[in-house]
């Protein structure tokens, strides 16, 4: 072995003896653990009221038939005025509508009508409309902070932030036959937006670096 490349890679087996071993180790006494203790146990809340449901069917017979049973032969802003005047509310200014989107949640193989209102900078409405014996009927009421809305294979999933930005909560609604219903709550990795940079030429990492040029030196670290 040549006497300069010697001199490197002592230094290098010095610094690995020194490592600490792994495995197991004794780390003490185990915590104890307690089973949870039920505080308030008779108490139960009642169901949600119908206004309280947000998978609650809700028909709009003010609004024209739609024969073909389709949501594509309806118009949208439309079918929003008319939903938020039947409950009192202000029908919402267009320029807060986002782009409605059709897509067959009840499986009868006709689309349904997506539609999300942008109440302020931070809050929004998520409503879902399909077709009845002719009536549009809306299926769902969502206000939520939206961080995302999916659609896979008739599941919609409502990604809201949670007080950690590392993960949101994802709610995931299914028709079953009969109403929107709430099918599994879970957590995910929150997204972030990636901005593509030019990959870099990995090189060696700083600390070996310089025990390779101190030791091809002569001067051992």
């Amino acid at each position: 072995m040549p006497a300069a490349l010697a001199l490197a890679v002592a230094p290098l087996v010095l610094l690995a003896g020194c490592a600490s071993p792994e495995g197991l180790q004794d780390e003490g006494p185990a915590r104890r653990v307690n089973a949870p203790l039920a505080l308030w146990p008779t108490y139960s809340p009642a169901p949600l009221r119908e206004n309280e449901n947000p998978a609650a069917l809700k028909p709009l017979p003010a609004l024209p038939r739609v024969p073909s049973g389709s949501m594509a032969a309806a118009d949208p802003l439309a079918v929003l005025d008319a939903d938020f005047a039947s409950s009192g509310g202000t029908p919402p200014r267009p320029s807060s509508v986002r782009s409605p989107e059709l897509r067959d949640l009840t499986d009868d193989g006709k689309p349904d009508l997506i539609a999300v209102v942008d109440l302020d900078r931070r809050t929004s409405e998520l409503r879902v409309y399909t077709v009845r014996k002719g009536v549009v009927t809306r299926i769902l009421a969502l206000r939520a902070v939206l961080a995302g809305v999916e659609v896979a294979a008739g599941h919609l999933a409502v990604r809201e932030p949670t007080k950690d930005p590392r993960y949101v909560s994802v709610t995931d609604y299914v028709w079953d036959g009969r109403t929107m219903g709430l099918w599994d709550l879970t957590l995910d990795v929150a997204r972030k937006a990636q901005r593509s940079t030019p990959a870099a030429t990995p090189g060696p990492a700083p600390a070996l670096t310089r025990v390779l040029a101190l030791a091809l030196a002569g001067n051992p670290p």
